[in-house]
């Protein structure tokens, strides 16, 4: 009986530290990382345009109008990190380094595209418009993605879905700036969008 005391004992012992160790790289890995959308509040985000945005069962979503979320703080070097679902009409990206938080657009920002149907498809999903083509062409619609985007001094990454579209890419005209989630046609959907200076 003792023994089998011992066993327990020593598998309880077991479990509490693997389930420790789990937690503390699960915090490592989160290290740094700044929530600005969680599903339940646009605390962080400023809205301009007429874009319907409203937040509906843990993601913030909009199907009419034309418009952005522009975040509140300007990031100069960081990571970002956002899940989004769109349908296969939409036309939506995530705009880097927006110098005008009143009027966002291509000429003041780098956007991340996220446009399927695009007519001009080489800087369709997965592209920086204007500055990088993707290295691979990947379509967003129907399913929930994640991006991961880079950006260091004039350098550009971007992951779309765990494939790098966008390797190196540079361009040093913005050097700072605001965060931006676009709305332009389809349905949109963002369900996660974390930012990590570096």
């Amino acid at each position: 009986m003792k023994r089998w005391f011992a066993i327990s004992l020593g598998l309880v012992f077991i479990g509490i530290t693997a389930f420790s160790y789990s937690q503390q790289a699960a915090g490592q890995a989160d290290a740094g990382w700044v929530t600005l959308f969680d599903g339940k509040n646009l605390d962080n985000w400023s809205a301009i345009g007429d874009a319907n945005w409203r937040i509906a069962d843990g993601v913030v979503e909009a199907d009419k109008g034309n418009g952005f979320l522009v975040s509140k703080t300007a990031y100069t070097d960081y990571q970002i990190r956002a899940e989004f679902w769109v349908d296969s009409d939409a036309n939506s990206g995530v705009f880097i380094r927006c110098t005008d938080p009143a009027k966002v657009t291509a000429a003041n920002a780098y956007e991340v595209n996220i446009f399927d149907k695009r007519p001009d498809p080489s800087y369709g999903t997965g592209a920086i418009v204007n500055v990088a083509k993707p290295s691979v062409y990947l379509k967003a619609g129907g399913l929930w993605n994640a991006y991961e985007i880079t950006v260091k001094g004039p350098k550009f990454t971007v992951v779309l879905n765990g494939t790098k579209t966008v390797d190196g890419a540079e361009d040093s005209k913005l050097a700072t700036g605001r965060i931006a989630l676009q709305y332009a046609a389809g349905v949109v959907k963002f369900r996660k969008v974390q930012v990590k200076p570096i």
